[in-house]
């Protein structure tokens, strides 16, 4: 499956984007803005929620490496303050229909060399920016899907630091509308045991069997109890609730 590949790639690197793979990425986008003076903690919160892009498609149904936020009952306001993040998300989209368009604007794509479901169109400012406030109209990324040699917008993703509790989650977008999902549990594979993650029943990472610290310790991984931060995706260019706040479009992608 193509996203075991992308998960070989980063297994090592759950918590940020090593300095080789930042300066290729800035290479091929000389306009991409600076990133803002911003503190340490949320620097490293934007930097692991691009790290977790490419891990993410065809994973949903992982178990015990996924945590969901519960699922609320719906309270006054809710679906006008998720009526109105779509309606930005959208406005948004808009613009980026022509992905030319988002590449202009400071977006990258996040390794277009490798073959996968979703590509991520990745903006650093935005991502710092939601380490610490949420902007409905400032994605961490763009989701497009590849056909041939164009790309076409399916949705975009928002990301909150992984220190957040389900409170302040439910103030972004609220939870009786959107379910928010973490990464959770990973044991990375020791040096040389790697290709571990192209089996078809793997051990490490966020689709082995190893999900506990101790039988980690034991296969010589390396355990992270939270990996990346927390997510949610919009397609808004759907017109069924269930389809625009989708959490099962990427289970059904997986191979």
């Amino acid at each position: 499956m193509r996203y075991l590949s992308v998960l070989l790639l980063f297994s090592s690197f759950p918590h940020f984007i090593c300095a080789q793979q930042r300066s290729q990425l800035d290479n091929s986008q000389s306009d991409q803005r600076a990133m803002p003076n911003m503190s340490v903690g949320a620097r490293k919160d934007a930097e692991s929620a691009v790290s977790a892009m490419l891990s993410m498609e065809g994973t949903m149904d992982m178990g015990p490496h996924m945590r969901m936020t519960e699922r609320r009952a719906e309270q006054p306001g809710d679906v006008e303050r998720a009526r109105q993040v779509l309606e930005e998300a959208r406005k948004t989209a808009q613009k980026y229909v022509d992905y030319h368009a988002a590449l202009a604007a400071g977006f990258v794509i996040f390794h277009p060399e490798i073959a996968q479901e979703i590509y991520h169109f990745v903006d650093y400012d935005y991502a710092m920016e939601a380490a610490e406030n949420f902007n409905p109209d400032h994605p961490t990324a763009l989701l497009y899907e590849k056909h041939g040699e164009n790309y076409t917008l399916v949705g975009v993703m928002y990301t909150a630091p992984r220190r957040f509790n389900q409170e302040q989650l439910n103030r972004r977008i609220p939870l009786s509308i959107a379910q928010w999902h973490e990464h959770v549990n990973d044991c990375a594979p020791p040096p040389g045991q790697r290709s571990d993650l192209l089996a078809p029943h793997p051990r490490f990472g966020l689709r082995g069997l190893i999900a506990t610290k101790e039988d980690c310790d034991a296969a010589g991984g390396v355990f992270h109890p939270v990996v990346f931060n927390w997510m949610v995706h919009v397609y808004p260019f759907e017109k069924d609730q269930s389809k625009i706040w989708s959490v099962e479009r990427q289970q059904d992608k997986a191979d």
